[in-house]
């Protein structure tokens, strides 16, 4: 395993994070026989009190293989999205970043981080087990409300899970 670099999102990385999701995106159609599947969206640089966004590379300053979404929610950080190249895959960089998402939400005053994942496709709810994560029950409004989301947003072509890592 390679050593992963992860920092701070700058500007200059915003437009690469829609083609390493698109990339990492595309796994899923060999997994759910899907056609048509929507792009992601374009990134912007979130304000301090909604999120953040971690980058993760090879080599300190190289562009980013791979990237964390986390959004800032009522005392939770919420790891909207994780995505790394596939041709950087299993090289860490997915770990490093998640790792560094607890991290960053501990040093934000978080409790918690919580994510909805696929439960069973080896790279999510698995790998995010093997972070530490725990399969819960959604408990909040905004938990609840993302089931309905992803059904609008044509996520219900697996089980996806509600997961979750007490910060403590």
């Amino acid at each position: 395993m390679l050593r992963s670099f992860v920092r701070q999102a700058t500007d200059d990385d915003l437009e690469l994070l829609e083609a390493i999701e698109n990339e990492a995106d595309a796994l899923f159609a060999t997994v759910f026989s899907i056609a048509g599947r929507r792009p992601a969206p374009t990134y912007t640089k979130p304000s301090p009190q909604s999120g953040f966004i971690l980058v993760a590379s090879d080599i300190p300053g190289s562009e980013p293989v791979g990237f964390a979404h986390v959004l800032d929610v009522h005392g939770s950080g919420h790891l909207e999205q994780l995505s790394v190249r596939p041709l950087a895959a299993r090289r860490g960089h997915g770990r490093a970043l998640v790792e560094a998402v607890k991290s960053e939400s501990r040093l934000r005053g978080c409790h918690r981080v919580t994510l909805r994942t696929f439960a069973d496709v080896p790279w999510n709810a698995p790998f995010y087990s093997s972070c530490g994560f725990v399969e819960r029950d959604p408990d909040s409004d905004f938990l609840r409300d993302l089931s309905a989301a992803e059904q609008q947003r044509g996520l219900g072509y697996g089980r996806r899970v509600q997961m979750n890592f007490d910060l403590g």
